[in-house]
């Protein structure tokens, strides 16, 4: 005689203290394994995923039921995840073709002491958007600058902060950051999109920095540098490099393909494409060590020249040449797995309902839900102190909203990293912070007031959400309705410009 199948436990509604149970749980978790402990993100991340699973156990959810919402949570990740590929690519083949270095070698020019604060978040801002890297722009352009403010006797701290704040400025506007990209890409909005977005909060913010610098270095000492550290890394550019108008090709692609808002991910691959080709011709490169370079990242020892000598390049020429590759996106890939795992259970359980319907009756407005959008990210960035982290828990928490509300999905992502994205660089416990510390030879909190595109960018996000501007909407829609592929979705903030407030 057959056993009767068990019947499935009948799932419970989660009262408002068990749905956020699991955010408080993560957020004690991530603060302590993560922030004291060290712990690595990843596992820590976990660590919460599980902890969310023993709250969804309580309500009644299986572990088919788990599965079945982070498989689906994960399967609408696989357009990030595609981009995120596409970029790391994109930076091996544009630094072993010199489209990146060819950049960041006219760039190094621009440094007058005249104005070396203003130059201090320019020079730093041009090599952040080519590089499309923090802390690569700090660890080089922030170094030749802060060795200037010493040798002249200028104010450090100003100096740092406006290092520190170019160097996001340039990161948050970088197709090739890593944050932004994760950004657009969590929230489904089309990169080009995202980064045009943020001009209205990060524009008038970097240009309220840029004043304050020039007051300050009114009466500065005026003159060309002479840096023996800007001499021998130029130096060291040129004999890596061959330079050629033909390297500047791969990022017309991307700028073409941005214009006439082609996919991101394809337009990024042919642009590595052509870079590959560029490297063999101009620069003698192997058709192995181009392909390494995309797979596994640019080396100084794949050049082959005579008279060169990998061993003698200067470390601030290294960090900035020495890095790209599809692999070297595979840790933000698993950070965005686990984070997945986590929202998965979490959606599972029915927590996020709970929390969103409990937000919709509390704040009642648009600008309430940008606001607390706002706040939410601030508080994870000084709990958790990891950009992605806040990124995607928020996006996680708000997203449904703004579909529903008609908010595009631009508004979020802009806030995410208006929020998120440089606040951690201000927090003197997070890796952010404690890098440009250690780089830089300035405290955090000497740094913090003079980093002044940091803190003012989600207070203009603030400003826009009260007032309207720069505000874009789209048709409202429901939350089950709203899991199409990243491609169909990518076109909710372009759609939302005809309906800008």
């Amino acid at each position: 005689m057959k056993k009767d199948k068990p019947k499935p436990r009948e799932k419970r509604q989660p009262s408002l203290f068990v749905a956020l149970l699991p955010i408080v749980l993560m957020l004690f978790i991530i603060g302590i394994g993560f922030s004291v402990l060290k712990l690595p993100l990843t596992m820590v991340l976990l660590m919460s995923g599980a902890a969310a699973g023993l709250v969804a156990l309580y309500l009644g959810c299986t572990w088919e039921d788990m599965q079945e919402a982070i498989s689906e949570k994960v399967g609408r990740s696989t357009g990030a995840i595609m981009i995120l590929m596409a970029v790391g690519m994109l930076i091996g083949s544009w630094m072993i073709s010199g489209t990146l270095p060819m950049m960041i070698y006219y760039g190094i020019q621009i440094i007058n002491t005249k104005f070396l604060y203003v130059t201090a978040f320019l020079a730093t801002a041009i090599v952040a958007v080519m590089s499309g890297t923090s802390y690569g722009a700090a660890g080089t352009m922030g170094v030749v600058v802060m060795s200037i403010a010493a040798t002249l006797n200028m104010s450090l701290p100003i100096t740092a902060g406006a290092a520190v704040a170019g160097a996001y400025f340039g990161d948050k506007l970088s197709p090739l950051s890593d944050t932004t990209v994760l950004a657009s890409t969590v929230t489904n909005t089309n990169i080009y999109d995202h980064i045009r977005h943020m001009l209205w909060t990060t524009l008038p913010a970097s240009l309220l920095g840029l004043v304050v610098y020039l007051i300050a270095g009114f009466n500065s000492p005026g003159g060309a540098v002479d840096s023996e550290l800007v001499t021998t890394m130029m130096s060291q550019f040129s004999q890596i490099y061959n330079w050629h108008i033909l390297l500047l090709l791969p990022l017309a692609i991307v700028l073409i393909g941005s214009a006439m808002k082609y996919p991101t991910a394809p337009v990024m691959f042919i642009s590595s494409i052509v870079a590959c080709i560029l490297a063999m011709g101009i620069q003698g490169f192997s058709f192995v060590d181009v392909f390494n370079s995309c797979a596994t990242g640019f080396k100084v020892t794949m050049v082959d020249k005579a008279g060169f000598d990998s061993a003698a390049v200067i470390p601030e020429v290294l960090k900035l040449v020495n890095r790209g590759g599809i692999s070297s996106m595979m840790e933000m890939v698993l950070i965005t797995y686990c984070a997945y795992i986590f929202g998965g259970i979490i959606s599972c359980a029915g927590c996020l309902d709970v929390l969103l319907q409990k937000l919709q009756t509390k704040v009642k407005t648009d600008s309430g839900i940008i606001c607390s959008t706002v706040a939410a990210s601030l508080l994870t960035s000084l709990i958790g102190g990891v950009s992605y982290l806040t990124i995607i828990v928020s996006a996680e928490l708000f997203g449904d909203v703004y579909k529903e509300r008609g908010l595009a999905s631009c508004n979020l992502s802009r806030t995410l990293e208006d929020s998120g994205t440089v606040i951690t660089a201000l927090v003197p416990w997070t890796g952010g912070a404690v890098y440009m510390a250690a780089t830089l030879g300035v405290a955090t909190l000497d740094y913090l007031p003079w980093a002044i595109m940091n803190y003012t960018g989600f207070l203009f996000a603030i400003f826009y959400a009260i007032t309207g501007i720069s505000i874009k909407r789209v048709a409202p829609e429901k939350p089950n309705k709203a899991k199409g592929a990243t491609a169909e979705a990518e076109g909710l903030c372009a759609a939302g410009g005809a309906a800008e407030n």
